[in-house]
């Protein structure tokens, strides 16, 4: 029979079928590796570099955009322009997801020595764990032997396939466990006002420490005037005696007041009479989305900074022009 009377349907649904069976004998042997993989990522402070090259940078390039847009700060890095200067924009605290159906891929294996030196853990996904690649990584993700779609049994098909389906379930259960919702992924589609902020936690952009503005209850309007300057974040927190949150003013307040035509002694009154004793507060933990969908609530109306509190006492002031700051790759470092 010739080629050409071969039937493309019947060709068609048996490439779909080897997919499959290839996609259902991932998903069996997935294991605690995959867990790892997670939690390699969930604890990492940096960004997820992902790499690979030929059909597994294609792959890679798509996990990184699904990353991105599911609550990961992730972006894609070809090796070969990163051998010709791109390694700069790779952290110490980043950590590197690399892609390789053989594992053995030389543009590569040349990458590992500066992830080395710079102690950047390395997730790698192959289909063999024994490969150059996967004894260099933290964690292996294995996809196992599996049969190519195409006749020739050597062009990534299946392979590609299962391999961008472990960089979506990466992606969806690392969205799920940070309880992101329609809401979130919302903010990191255009039109959005978070980008990559979406994933990050308040803790991360909060001004906390000696940068954090408070005052004692005892304090004065000046005395309160003066915290506001100083820390240049347009409010600042009233403090009791134990150091539990019992107010806060804003620079919006004391223009009123001064505006108020009661004179200059205002400013010698008790910062307490004017404050407004129940301000928005958040948790150090929540997601940046959700400060600012606090911070924009209608009602009572939109502000501008949450105070972030554990139980009762406040340790950090989060501004929304914090989370809408966007946060791109320095090249210089």
């Amino acid at each position: 029979m010739s080629v050409r009377d071969l039937d493309p349907l019947e060709i068609a649904q048996g490439v779909l079928a080897r997919e499959a069976g290839g996609l259902a004998a991932v998903a069996a042997g997935l294991g605690e590796s995959f867990r790892e993989a997670v939690a390699l990522i969930e604890s990492s402070r940096g960004r997820l570099v992902v790499t690979g090259v030929g059909k597994s940078g294609l792959v890679g390039a798509k996990i990184a955009a699904t990353l991105t847009s599911t609550g990961t700060s992730a972006y894609f890095l070809h090796p070969t322009e990163a051998v010709h200067g791109d390694l700069g924009i790779v952290r110490a605290e980043d950590m590197v997801l690399a892609l390789s159906r053989t594992g053995r891929s030389v543009e590569l294996l040349q990458l590992l020595p500066h992830f080395e030196r710079l102690d950047t853990p390395l997730l790698a996904i192959v289909q063999d764990a024994h490969s150059p690649l996967a004894e260099h990584a933290r964690v292996v993700v294995e996809l196992g032997p599996m049969e190519e779609a195409c006749s020739l049994g050597v062009v990534p098909t299946t392979s590609a396939v299962a391999m961008m389906a472990v960089g979506d379930a990466l992606a969806v259960a690392l969205l799920r466990r940070r309880g992101l919702t329609r809401e979130d992924f919302a903010f990191v589609h255009p039109g959005g006002v978070i980008g990559r902020q979406v994933g990050r936690r308040v803790r991360d952009l909060m001004h906390g420490g000696a940068a954090f503005p408070s005052v004692p209850d005892t304090a004065t309007l000046r005395d309160a005037l003066v915290e506001i300057m100083e820390k240049g974040l347009g409010i600042v927190t009233v403090l009791d005696a134990s150091g539990a949150l019992a107010g806060v003013l804003t620079d919006g307040d004391l223009k009123r007041i001064l505006l108020g035509g009661e004179g200059e002694g205002v400013l010698e009154e008790p910062v307490v009479r004017s404050m407004n004793r129940s301000p928005r507060t958040i948790a150090p933990d929540a997601l940046v989305a959700a400060a600012v969908r606090l911070m924009e609530a209608p009602r009572p109306g939109a502000v501008t900074s949450l105070i972030v509190v554990e139980g009762d006492h406040p340790f950090g002031v989060i501004h929304l022009h914090d989370c809408l700051r966007a946060e791109t790759p320095d090249p210089a470092r």
